[in-house]
C-alpha cells in the first residue's frame, strides 16, 4: 500500500495569497505528521501566470519545496489561463531532498523505492520498471485549441472527450501488468466529469466536458486523482480487479462566496485491490451570505447577525430594490452592524423602471388614437390629455398662451396678473 497526498486548485495569486498559503501550508503540516511517501499536484497551482519575484511565486515555491523535503512531488499541467504553459518549470530546478517532476504532457512516471521518479519514453511505458513502488498515468489539460485547429471548432468538443476515453483504455493494459506485480497503480488528471456539481451546487452537464465516469473507469487504475472542480466529490466502482476510486480533491481554500462544503486535501491509501480517500479539512475562511429580496432591513439584519457568529467571516449581502428606490439603501449602516466580520462585500441589483407601450400603437393611424392607446394601457385619464391635444393642433401658440394668461388674471380676482 502507498499513501498519498493529494492536492488540487491551490490558485496561488495576488488575490487569493492569504487564504492559499495559509491553507497549503496547514495541508503540508498534515500531511508530513500522516508520513505520506509521496504528493500529487493535480493542476491550477497558480491563479494566473506569475512573476517570479511576486510573493505569490515566492510562497509557492517555499511550500513545495517544503512538501519536497518530505517526499516527492509530482506536479500536473492545470488550465492554461491559470497556468500559462511553462509556469511549472522552475519547480523542476527546486533541489529539495527528493525530486519535484513537473507533468506537461501525457505520458507514465514511475515511482521509485529511493523516492525518484522514472519516466516514460512515450505516452506509456513498454516494460515497467523494476521495483517500482507505484505506477502514475498522467494526463495533463488537453489543449482544446489545437484539437479545434484540426477537427474543427465545432467538433472539438465531443472529440476531445472521444480520444480522451481511447488514451485512457489504452492505459489499462499497463495498470493490469502492475497488479501482476502487486504493484498500485494511479491515474492523475486535470479537468470536468460529466455530471459532476461545481462548488456552488450547480451540475455539470454538457457535450464539452473532458471525462465521463465510465471512461475513466475503463483505464483500470486502483485511484484516479483529478483537479479543477472546486468541491470535494468522488465515485466508486467494484470492478474485477478490485475497487476503484475517482475524486476531486476540491479547492485547498475558499476562494469565492457562495462555495459549498469542506475545503481541503485527500489522504490516499492506495494497493492492488482497492484505494481508499478521505478529506482532510483545511482551515479555509467561512463566508456567510445574507440576502434580501427587497431593500435591506437593518432590524432583519442584525438579528441575523445575533444568530450566527460573523466575527473574522467574510459576509456578502445582497438585495433587490427598484431603481428609484436604490438611494433609500444605507451601506454605511450595513457596514457598521456586520463591523465584526473580516469582509462585507454588497452587492445590490437595480430592477430598472420599465416604460409600459401598448400594444400595436405605432399601427394606429392618428396621434389622438396613439394617446388614447397609451392612456389606457397606463390607467392614465386621457381626457384632459385629448382637449389639451386638441387645442395644440387647431390653436396658434399665441392664441393659447393668451387663453392661459387670460385664465390666470381671472384666477386672480384682481383683472391683473398677480405678483407683477
Amino acid at each position: 500500500m502507498v499513501r498519498i497526498a493529494h492536492f488540487s486548485d491551490l490558485h496561488y495569486g495576488p488575490k487569493n495569497l492569504i487564504e492559499a498559503d495559509r491553507c497549503f501550508g496547514a495541508a503540508i503540516d498534515m500531511a508530513m505528521a500522516s508520513g505520506v511517501q509521496a504528493a500529487v499536484l493535480s493542476g491550477d497551482s497558480t491563479d494566473h501566470a506569475l512573476d517570479l519575484h511576486s510573493p505569490a511565486a515566492e510562497r509557492l515555491v517555499a511550500q513545495v519545496r517544503r512538501l519536497a523535503d518530505h517526499c516527492p512531488v509530482l506536479m500536473l499541467q492545470g488550465t492554461f489561463s491559470h497556468e500559462p504553459p511553462g509556469t511549472l518549470s522552475i519547480f523542476k530546478s527546486l533541489g529539495g531532498r527528493y525530486p519535484v517532476h513537473v507533468v506537461d504532457q501525457i505520458g507514465q512516471v514511475a515511482l521509485m523505492p529511493n523516492g525518484c521518479w522514472q519516466v516514460s519514453s512515450s505516452w506509456r511505458f513498454d516494460v515497467l520498471p523494476d521495483g517500482l513502488m507505484a505506477l502514475f498515468s498522467c494526463v495533463p489539460t488537453v489543449n482544446k485549441a489545437a484539437v479545434a485547429a484540426t477537427v474543427g471548432a465545432g467538433a472539438a468538443a465531443e472529440a476531445v472527450g472521444e480520444h480522451l476515453a481511447v488514451l485512457l483504455a489504452g492505459f489499462a493494459e499497463s495498470h493490469r501488468r502492475a497488479q501482476t506485480l502487486a504493484v498500485p497503480s494511479i491515474g492523475v488528471s486535470h479537468g470536468t466529469v460529466f455530471g459532476c456539481m461545481s462548488e456552488h451546487g450547480v451540475p455539470m452537464a454538457g457535450f464539452d466536458h473532458e471525462f465521463t465516469t465510465g471512461a475513466l473507469f475503463a483505464a483500470e487504475a486502483q485511484a484516479f486523482m483529478l483537479g479543477h472542480i472546486h468541491r470535494h466529490q468522488a465515485w466508486d466502482c467494484e470492478a474485477r480487479h478490485g475497487q476503484q476510486r475517482i475524486a476531486y480533491a476540491g479547492s485547498i481554500g475558499r476562494f469565492h462566496y457562495g462555495e459549498d462544503g469542506d475545503k481541503g486535501w485527500l489522504l490516499w491509501e492506495v494497493d492492488t485491490s482497492s484505494a481508499v480517500c478521505t478529506l482532510q479539512p483545511t482551515p479555509a475562511r467561512r463566508t456567510v451570505d445574507i440576502v434580501f429580496d427587497g431593500k435591506p432591513d437593518l432590524d432583519t439584519l442584525r438579528d441575523a447577525v445575533a444568530q450566527q457568529d460573523v466575527a473574522g467571516a467574510f459576509v456578502r449581502v445582497r438585495w433587490t430594490v427598484a431603481d428609484e428606490d436604490r438611494h433609500e439603501v444605507n451601506r454605511q449602516a450595513i457596514q457598521e452592524a456586520l463591523g465584526a466580520a473580516a469582509e462585507v462585500k454588497l452587492e445590490g441589483r437595480i430592477v430598472p423602471v420599465v416604460r409600459t407601450r401598448a400594444a400595436g400603437i405605432s399601427q394606429l393611424d392618428s396621434l389622438e388614437q396613439k394617446v388614447t392607446a397609451w392612456a389606457q394601457a397606463t390607467g392614465v385619464q386621457h381626457a384632459g390629455l385629448l382637449r389639451c391635444l386638441g387645442e395644440l393642433v387647431c390653436s396658434q401658440p399665441d392664441e393659447i398662451a393668451g387663453r392661459i394668461l387670460e385664465a390666470k388674471c381671472l384666477s386672480c380676482g384682481d383683472g391683473g396678473i398677480k405678483g407683477v
